[in-house]
């Protein structure tokens, strides 16, 4: 694998913070790689434009800032605004199909993850369905890490429920790249 840089963004309350947290613990604790984490948000605490990014590598990270993301995650139409201008013409770009419109010209992947957390009684999920649809649709870091990064880290009465919501998104991401 080479060096990946991923970009996570959406709305605050979506739990993107989270999801890049949870995504670099994967892949530095449980998948055997070196990763570092960085946000941005403005100064809303909810529903503002915020993102998460994440600089992974099997070597040591030699620069920690991403110069040109070759992954996309979007869950908002505002951040896919905000934070798409700098992706790599090669980037893989991954949208929650209710809230984001397509760009044209781009590897693009939806996946319905807030309608899946929804269905499962629990909106706040959306975020761990994407992580699912991410690394179910990417080689970026392995299921086995990420779900054990899951686990670490919500609340243990909420484990199987994000699990479940994991593996939905998950499944997506093997669909989608089918």
């Amino acid at each position: 694998m080479a060096r990946h840089e991923v970009r996570l963004a959406g709305f605050g309350g979506q739990g993107i913070i989270l999801s890049g947290y949870i995504l670099g613990k994967a892949a530095a604790l449980y998948d055997g790689k070196d990763a570092v984490f960085s946000q941005s948000y403005g100064p809303e605490a909810r529903g503002g434009a915020c993102a998460a990014e994440v600089v992974i590598d099997d070597d040591a990270v030699d620069y920690p800032v991403l110069t040109r993301p070759d992954i996309l995650v979007l869950m908002s139409q505002e951040a896919a605004i905000k934070y798409s201008a700098d992706m790599a013409d090669d980037a893989v770009v991954l949208i929650d199909d209710d809230l984001v419109t397509a760009g044209a010209g781009r590897m693009v992947y939806g996946a319905p993850t807030t309608r899946i957390a929804e269905e499962m009684g629990r909106r706040l999920v959306a975020n761990i369905a994407m992580l699912g649809f991410l690394t179910g649709a990417t080689s970026v870091v392995g299921r086995a890490a990420m779900e054990e990064a899951i686990r670490t880290t919500v609340p243990p009465k909420t484990i199987d429920l994000n699990l479940r919501a994991f593996g939905a998104g998950f499944d997506h991401g093997q669909r989608a790249v089918s």
